[in-house]
Parts: C-alpha cells; structure tokens; sequence
C-alpha cells in the first residue's frame, strides 16, 4: 500500500480542477494583454477567475494579485510594506515560514527594519500578551504571523491580532498559506491588511498563487518590467494556474463542511490511537487545542529518532515529512521544533492529511509504527 500523509508540503490535483484547466490549456493559448480575440478571450479567463476568488473571500476584484505561489505573496507584503508604507518596526514569531522569517531578517540586517520575536506559550501559541506589550512599545509597525503553523498546526487567533493591530494602528500580514480553503474567510469580518494563498496546498496546481492586499494599502511591485496584474506583478500571468487556483479554491468552498468533518475525524483517531497505543510517542503543538486539522506532529521516542526514520516510513509506503518541505535538505533541523521548546532527542515527524485519505490508510501507518516498536524488542 501506498499512503500519502504529507498533504502539508503539497497536494493532489483535483480530477475537477485538471478537467477545468485542460480546455484552456489546449485551446486558449493568447497573451492575456493582447488587444485581439486571441488575447481577450485568455484575459477573460483571467478576471472570471479573479472575481471567484474574490467573491469566495468577500473582497474586491482589485485586491487580488496573483503570483507565483505563497512566498512571492508574502514577500511582496513584507517588502512592499517596508518600501512603500514606512514600516520601521517589524513584529514576528520564531516559528514562521522562512518565507517570512528569512525575509524579516533580511531586512533587518540592512538596517531597514527593527526586527521583533513575539514570545511563544509552553504550548507553542504565540503570547497575545507579549504581542500587545510590543505594540504599545513600537510605532510604525507590521505584525506578520502565520494563521496555522505548517509543521505543529497550531491555529492562530486572527481576529484577536487583528483588533491588537487595529488598536495599535499597526498593519497585519497573515501567512494564510495553510490555512487558505481549509477554513472559510470572510475579510470583511476580519480586518487585516495582506493575505496569502498558494493553489497547491488546497488539489490546485503547483507554481501559482495570491497575494490579498487590503485597498487601503497600495505596495509596490516585486518584480518589475510590465503593467500585469494592475502595475504590481509584471510578467504574462500564469493564466492555466489561475484557472485551476479558482477552480480549486471554488470546490473547497462547496465541500469545506464535508472536508473538515472528514480529515478532523482522522486526525482525532489518530491521536486516539497513538494516546492508547504508544505512550512512548509526544505531541509537537496543541494538537487537542487549537489546531490545524490537516496536521499533527508525532514526536518520536530516542530510540526510534534514528536518521533513517523518514526513510523507513518511505521504504514502507508512507509518506511523511519531518517538517516543512521548503526546509528539507537542511542540516539544522526544525527551526519550528526547536522554538516551541520541544525535546529535541524526540524526532519530529509530521502527519498531514488531505480530503482522500481514509481510515484504512491511518491503520496501515499505525500498524507500521506498531512494527517498529515490536522490532526494538525483538
């Protein structure tokens, strides 16, 4: 048996999403900024998908860019805030993206921003009470914190930052990236500046995504050389991702309930099933808490943290991941891991699971980590 738990670094394309963009992809081959039929029609592929995905997050058309994914959207917000809408003071947590945190620090280190790390709760929640003392301590900020953590799952209360951010005149930036049609927003309820999305992480396609900024802040381009996307993002847009981003953010919308009660009923037997069955096996986060349904971070007793553990789970048909797979390849470890003061002689490992896995698939891998318990006694 094959199983797929590693929903969190990307996802599989929806059957719906691939039929939606096969027409386009065959058929539809103009340049979007073209004058002629050929160019118009592509163009209006473009906006209809602008105007879902607008209309799905109670926004305006014009306040959706699209990019090539999540971490161009989160550093064209974080730069454009510091360029354009005089950021001085930047607030963050230890346990975002490095599409964010590399970033911040980038722009610290040229002595563009005053860079500050909000403090963590023994659970890994950010401490509301610490982000507030930072507000009121700085002037001309950017509050930039993700809303569901993509390696320990922690939820973020984002309508509480967004009333501290209001109250303080601060701007607000939320990597949405893992939470983006997991979760329905309606960003007219709650107020913040700059949203992301990435299509790959709800069945969508790789390599395109949105940048959400709030029509009271203008930035500036990232990339530069063309008037796409209303003067902020030049470059021929990616117009068969976009299609298939608004198709597949429109069917996570129409299924959301159906999808939520599903993946939610397989984690919880998961982490029923590891409580009963493996007491030597910790929990990275707040995983009973306030938690991301899609993931769940096992942390693996020391004698089972070998460097070969990802692979023998691999070698057996299960895909998990160690952490988010933008780091993979790195020798440092978890930066997430290490920030929520977790045991570190305990081996991360992430389970993330998606609307196809089944309750056969979470038996399989729970009996394969059965087995290597048994093989540590023989």
């Amino acid at each position: 048996m094959k199983v797929y738990f590693d929903h969190a670094a990307t996802t599989p394309l929806d059957n719906e999403v691939f039929e939606a963009m096969v027409p386009v992809l065959k058929n539809d081959f103009g340049n979007p900024s073209s004058s002629h039929a050929f160019g118009r029609k592509v163009k209006a592929h473009l906006e209809v998908s602008r105007k879902t995905i607008a209309k799905l997050l109670n926004v305006t058309p014009a306040e959706i860019i699209f990019t090539s994914g999540g971490t161009e959207a989160d550093n064209m917000a974080i730069r454009g805030s510091v360029e354009v809408l005089n950021v001085k003071n930047i607030i963050t947590s230890p346990v975002e993206h490095h599409a964010v945190l590399h970033t911040v620090e980038e722009l610290a280190h040229a002595n563009k921003v005053n860079m500050h790390l909000v403090e963590l709760l023994p659970n890994g929640h950010v401490n509301l009470n610490h982000l507030e003392s930072l507000l009121k301590s700085n002037s001309d900020v950017l509050v930039s914190l993700m809303h569901g953590n993509n390696e320990v799952g922690n939820l973020l209360d984002i309508e509480k930052v967004s009333q501290l951010c209001r109250q303080y005149n601060a701007l607000f930036h939320c990597d949405t990236v893992q939470t983006m049609s997991h979760y329905q927003f309606d960003f007219q309820k709650i107020d913040l500046d700059f949203a992301v999305g990435a299509a790959h992480k709800f069945n969508g396609p790789k390599g395109v995504g949105f940048l959400y900024h709030n029509k009271r802040n203008r930035v500036k381009p990232l990339i530069t050389g063309g008037s796409q996307e209303r003067e902020l993002r030049a470059g021929t847009e990616n117009v068969y991702g976009i299609v298939g981003l608004a198709k597949a953010m429109e069917i996570s919308y129409r299924d959301l309930e159906k999808k939520q009660k599903h993946v939610s009923s397989i984690k919880k037997y998961f982490i029923d099933r590891i409580k009963a069955d493996f007491p030597k096996i910790k929990f990275n986060g707040d995983p009973e808490g306030s938690s991301l349904y899609t993931v769940l971070s096992l942390a693996f007793p020391p004698e089972l943290a070998t460097d070969i553990l990802l692979f023998s789970f691999d070698l057996n048909g299960i895909a998990v991941s160690g952490g988010s797979a933008c780091s993979a390849g790195s020798n440092s470890g978890s930066h997430v891991i290490r920030a929520i003061g977790a045991n570190l002689d305990h081996a991360p490992v992430r389970f993330s699971f998606g609307k196809s896995n089944t309750f056969e698939e979470a038996d399989y891998a729970l009996n394969y980590i059965k087995q290597m318990f048994d093989n540590l006694k023989a």
